[in-house]
């Protein structure tokens, strides 16, 4: 089951970007600029608990991701040190 406090940064339709939940409609925040809405997805996770900030591009595609401490990094480093 997944973590309900993830949250997608994605372009939004009137210009700017969305945060969201993933399959979710409306969107939890806005922002003028993508580093503005990465911003305030870290804030809106951190507060929920940790989880993943998934960030979009402006063709939709996935092109980065974020862990938000204490979430579960799906891809953790092998290195131990």
């Amino acid at each position: 089951m997944g973590n309900h406090n993830n949250r997608d940064v994605v372009p939004s339709e009137g210009g700017g970007w969305d945060v969201v939940a993933p399959g979710g409609k409306r969107a939890s925040a806005h922002a003028d600029t993508q580093k503005a809405a990465i911003d305030r997805a870290r804030q809106i996770v951190k507060k929920a608990g940790g989880g993943e900030v998934r960030i979009h591009g402006r063709d939709g595609q996935i092109r980065d991701s974020d862990t938000i401490a204490p979430g579960n990094d799906p891809n953790p480093p092998r290195d131990k040190k």
